[in-house]
């Protein structure tokens, strides 16, 4: 087997620019550089972390013993609408009014 260490593959320039045209990222040729080799070091580091051997260790949720920090989901009191409305730049009736948000 080939250490992680020694197998390196470096991406092309072309590659790094269609994964950025797929993430809709415009770059320009010193940022497409950088990334190339940003992106290069960080899947050889995945490399590594790929070739460890995990046989003998136990899936676990966290690596140490996490007590949950999550309050439990109870209701409160109630504010009054006219209190919650009151600082609204724009309202209709009870609720707020906001501008509509429409992708294409």
């Amino acid at each position: 087997m080939t250490s992680p260490q020694q197998h390196t593959e470096e991406l092309s320039t072309d590659e790094v620019r269609h994964i950025a045209a797929l993430c809709r990222i415009g770059l320009t040729a010193d940022e497409a550089d950088r990334m190339r080799r940003e992106l290069t070091t960080l899947l050889n580091e995945v490399r590594v972390i790929q070739a460890t051997d995990t046989t003998e260790v136990q899936p676990t949720g966290h690596a140490v013993e996490v007590d949950s920090v999550m309050r439990a989901d109870v209701p409160g009191p109630v504010m009054p609408v006219e209190e919650v409305l009151g600082n609204t730049p724009k309202r209709e009736g009870d609720y707020i009014r906001v501008r509509a948000v429409i992708e294409e």
